[in-house]
């Protein structure tokens, strides 16, 4: 297997780019007047090898009567298309009249395949291959095209660059954030015109809400699929940790662990529970309560705002019906991060063992207390007061002033204390005479003095949050999908900044999946499920299909809630966690660990007969 990989490198460094029989296969047209120097910079960078950013493909000019105009051929050795068709994943027919994905290792089990026979791919496929690879050229260190300083290019970093430079857990993160935004899409597209043309009627929103259950389930079995593709590719998935190893704050008096034979902390479980019990689990409920009395002086000052409108009716009184939302939307995202630095302390003190263990108690106590205070509200405003202009507006106001905090707190404002220390520090460097490299010296204390970057955790509770404002009330506002997408383009660049220029490069940490956070995104979509379906009962449409009986009406939305929460989870169990191709390379894999085992065993058992 190694010779193979080593086989395959080798082919695609030493591709030659000029074949004696060049067969043209796509035909590029540029535009007229188009300069040299750009020609020639495209030419050299479809010629090019990938390692470099190029296709490594072969390309000629179209020479006619009247000399050499901007038309050029494109083509590719055989080997150069064979190692293209593995990379598109072209499914080609086996020996065994059975279809598989074609790999150049294994290439000679396939049907009608010989190295002298070029006719092995068609036209349609080879086409296929250059289309591919044209499009996925890619800028490296180039900022524009030479010629056209005006175009600009943009030399972007893949989830695999990530993976290299921060290591699995924050690519992993990035290549979420990627795919949640892109999977938000459908859902903006469909909002706006529902916000546009059946901005009151709200009975029009059945569909909305319809097409959002099944979308909330969707994209998160869709992300297992694509979680599972990048980890088995990076190496991660099939990582097994046979004994946890206890967590550098885990404290205790020194004993032997039965099962390792270590010396290590021990703790008592009984004390663990009852600190638990007896201090964290009051003091959760405590910022529960105060949470929600926080939230009736909001009401009060809905009522306030609302009284005051009513009396001047005036620009500046509408405008003050805004102001409660946007004050109670602040203060929730300061007792959301106070709350976060109690909850941290509370986990410490509990003293976990294992990091799994202490990472799931502080996402538990957090997820609880962020979901009463966001949530908490919007609950309020629609199963009781039975409002639902004053929740389209209060949701609005909530996701759009929470968007905008997290972004200044969280990238804007760290990165401009930052600019200024480096600033202040460059100027302390040069009034030094020194013979030293100032260079490294300013390297060194410019990023000594940057932020520790604490993990993932704070990155995907903003999406969390974001996925329960967009799902949990689509029916009412549909156009959260909409700035969900606007604040996650953003968020891309910002965490991307927050990472290279405001905090220290963090330990890569390798991981199969994003953990626990999957199960609490599958929980938002199981609630959102019960909340769509009663918004839909409330509705006078569906309130006027039962003017008799009110009890029938909710017996009805129950039965249509199991029904499609009963749908969803079909759904999740139909569509599998991992591609075919990766369950038959982990069940092979499976097995010849298990046949590895069996055969040490009756050696060793071989060796004790002999003794």
């Amino acid at each position: 297997m190694a010779e193979e990989k080593k086989k395959l490198v080798e082919s695609w460094s030493f591709l030659d780019t000029v074949e004696s029989n060049f067969r043209p296969l796509v035909v590029i047209e540029l535009a007229k007047g188009t300069k040299e120097e750009t020609i020639e910079w495209l030419t050299k960078r479809i010629v090019d090898k990938k390692a470099n950013g190029g296709a490594q493909l072969l390309i000629k000019p179209l020479v006619t009567k009247n000399g050499v105009e901007n038309i050029y051929l494109v083509g590719a050795s055989h080997l150069r298309l064979l190692l293209g068709a593995e990379a598109v994943g072209l499914v080609k027919e086996c020996s065994d009249n059975s279809m598989r994905t074609f790999t150049y290792s294994s290439r000679k089990t396939f049907k009608h395949f010989a190295d002298d026979n070029h006719n092995f791919l068609t036209m349609a496929e080879c086409q296929y291959i250059i289309k591919h690879e044209l499009e996925n050229l890619r800028a490296k260190n180039e900022k524009m095209i030479p010629g056209y300083p005006q175009a600009k290019l943009y030399p972007g970093k893949s989830i695999d660059d990530i993976r290299c430079y921060f290591g699995e857990t924050i690519a992993l993160y990035f290549g979420f954030l990627e795919y949640f935004t892109f999977a938000l899409m459908p859902m903006a597209v469909i909002g706006i015109p529902y916000y546009v043309f059946a901005w009151e009627d709200y009975d029009k929103y059945v569909m909305f809400a319809t097409f959002n259950l099944l979308w909330s389930t969707v994209i998160l079995e869709v992300w297992k699929r694509i979680c599972a593709i990048l980890t088995y590719r990076w190496g991660t998935l099939l990582m097994k940790r046979q004994f946890e190893e206890p967590r550098p704050g885990f404290h205790g008096v020194l004993g032997i662990n039965p099962v390792t034979g270590r010396e290590e902390p021990v703790y008592s479980s009984i004390k663990r529970q009852l600190r638990i019990y007896l201090v964290s689990l009051p003091f959760v409920c405590l910022c529960l309560y105060f949470s929600l009395y926080v939230m009736m002086i909001y009401f009060d000052l809905e009522q306030w705002a609302l009284d005051y409108h009513k009396e001047n009716e005036s620009n500046f009184s509408s405008l003050m019906l805004y102001v409660p939302s946007i004050i109670y939307a602040v203060v929730i995202e300061i007792m959301n991060r106070i709350y976060r630095y109690a909850a941290e302390f509370l986990t410490s003190w509990e003293n976990h063992r294992l990091e799994s263990s202490y990472q799931n108690h502080l996402i538990l106590k957090v997820l609880v207390f962020n979901f009463l205070n966001c949530f908490a509200s919007l609950f309020y405003i629609a199963f009781v007061l039975f409002d639902m202009k004053l929740l389209r507006q209060s949701l609005a106001t909530l996701l759009i002033t929470s968007q905008i905090l997290n972004q200044f707190a969280e990238s804007l404002l760290p990165y401009w204390l930052q600019k200024r220390y480096n600033r202040r520090m460059k100027k302390r460097m040069c009034s030094k005479k020194t013979d030293m490299d100032l260079s490294l010296a300013e390297q060194v204390n410019m990023e000594k003095e940057m932020g520790t970057y604490l993990g993932t955790f704070d990155d995907y509770l903003e999406l969390f949050l974001q996925f329960g404002y967009v799902s949990l009330f689509s029916c009412v506002y549909p156009l959260a999908a909409v700035f969900a997408v606007l604040n996650n383009i953003t968020e891309i660049y910002s965490d991307a900044l927050k990472m290279c220029r405001v905090y220290k490069r963090p330990f890569a940490e390798p991981t199969a999946n994003i953990g626990v956070w999957q199960l609490a995104f599958e929980t938002m979509s199981v609630i959102s499920v019960v909340t769509n379906c009663i918004l839909i009962g409330m509705s006078p449409q569906v309130d006027a299909l039962f003017p008799d009986s009110k009890m029938d009406l909710v017996l009805t939305v129950a039965l249509v809630e199991h029904l499609l929460l009963a749908i969803k989870f079909i759904m999740a169990f139909v569509i599998p966690d991992k591609p075919r191709d990766i369950q038959m390379k982990l069940a092979k894999l499976e097995f010849e660990s298990l046949e590895a085992l069996k055969q040490q065993q009756m050696k060793l058992a071989a060796e004790s007969l002999k003794e």
